[in-house]
C-alpha cells in the first residue's frame, strides 16, 4: 500500500500540510469566534457575493467543515502524499497541491455560476444580484431584518412578498440564497488531485478500500470519480462539492500529462 507508517519519514511538505490543517481545525473547534471569522474570510464564497475575496481560492483548502471531513482528507494525504512528493520534489509537489485545489475551486465556482444563471433567467440578473447582496448582509449580521427600502426593492424585483406576518421570499429564492451563501471548504479538491496523480504514477499499487477491501489504485480512483460524477449530476449529498473533487482530479491529470510530455518523469513514470 502507498504511504508510510512512520510520521518521522513523512517528507516535509506533506508533513507541514498535515500539521497546518489539523492546527486550523483545532483552533476553530476551540474558538467559536475564530470558527466564525475563518468561515467568513477564509472559506470560498461565490464570486459575486460581497463575502468573496480572491485569497479564498487558496485559503478554503485549509478550513474543514467537521472532524469526519478533516479525517478523510488527512488520511488520504498521509498515505498518498509522500510518494507523490518524492516523485515531484517538494517545490513541484506544493505547486501541484495548490494548483489542484485552486482548479477545484474554479470548477465549483463555475458550477455555482451555471446554477445561478437559471435564476437569472427566471427572475432577472438585477433581482438575483439584489438577493445575493442582501442575503449575504443578513447572514453576516446574523439578522433577517430588512429595511423598508430594501423590502420595497425586493417586492419590485418579484423576489419578496409581504403579508400580515411580515415578509417572505417567493418559492425558489431560498434555493438561490443557499447556493450563493454556502461556502466551499476543505482540501478535498487537492486530495483528489493527489489521488489522480497516484493512480497515474502507481496504477497497479494495491490499496485497501476502507482498510479492508483490496484493489488496484487505478480502479479505486476511477470508482471514486464515477461516484462523484453520479452524485454531482443527480444532486445527491448537496452539501458536498462533488464537482470541486472532479475539478481537482482533472487538473491533476492535465498536469501529470503535461509534465510527462515535457520529459520530467522519465524513469519515474509508472503508468
Amino acid at each position: 500500500m502507498l504511504g508510510l507508517g512512520n510520521p518521522q519519514q513523512l517528507p516535509s511538505v506533506t508533513k507541514n500540510l498535515l500539521v497546518i490543517n489539523v492546527l486550523i481545525f483545532v483552533v476553530m473547534l476551540l474558538s467559536p469566534l475564530m470558527d466564525q471569522k475563518l468561515t467568513t474570510y477564509a472559506a470560498l464564497h461565490y464570486f459575486t457575493s460581497p463575502g468573496f475575496k480572491l485569497w479564498q481560492l487558496v485559503t478554503y483548502m485549509f478550513v474543514h467543515g467537521g472532524f469526519g471531513h478533516l479525517l478523510f482528507n488527512m488520511i488520504a494525504l498521509y498515505f498518498f502524499g509522500p510518494p507523490i512528493e518524492r516523485v515531484l520534489g517538494k517545490e513541484r509537489f506544493l505547486f501541484f497541491y495548490l494548483t489542484c485545489g485552486i482548479g477545484a475551486a474554479l470548477v465549483q465556482e463555475g458550477v455555482f455560476a451555471w446554477l445561478i444563471h437559471g435564476f437569472d433567467v427566471k427572475y432577472g440578473s438585477a433581482a438575483v444580484a439584489w438577493v445575493i447582496d442582501h442575503s449575504w448582509a443578513m447572514f453576516s449580521n446574523g439578522s433577517t431584518a430588512l429595511s423598508g427600502d430594501a423590502l420595497m426593492e425586493g417586492v419590485r424585483y418579484g423576489v419578496i412578498t409581504i403579508g400580515d406576518g411580515g415578509y417572505s421570499f417567493v418559492p425558489g429564492v431560498m434555493e438561490l440564497i443557499g447556493i450563493a451563501n454556502t461556502p466551499t471548504v476543505g482540501a478535498s479538491g487537492a486530495i483528489f488531485g493527489i489521488l489522480g496523480a497516484a493512480a497515474m504514477l502507481f496504477p497497479n499499487a494495491r490499496v485497501y478500500l476502507y482498510f479492508a477491501i483490496p484493489m488496484k489504485l487505478k480502479w479505486l480512483v476511477v470508482g471514486y470519480a464515477v461516484l462523484e460524477l453520479i452524485q454531482g449530476i443527480g444532486g445527491y449529498a448537496t452539501t458536498v462539492a462533488h464537482f470541486a473533487h472532479l475539478g481537482g482530479l482533472l487538473v491533476s491529470i492535465l498536469l501529470v500529462l503535461y509534465w510527462k510530455k515535457k520529459g520530467f518523469f522519465n524513469d519515474k513514470w509508472f503508468f
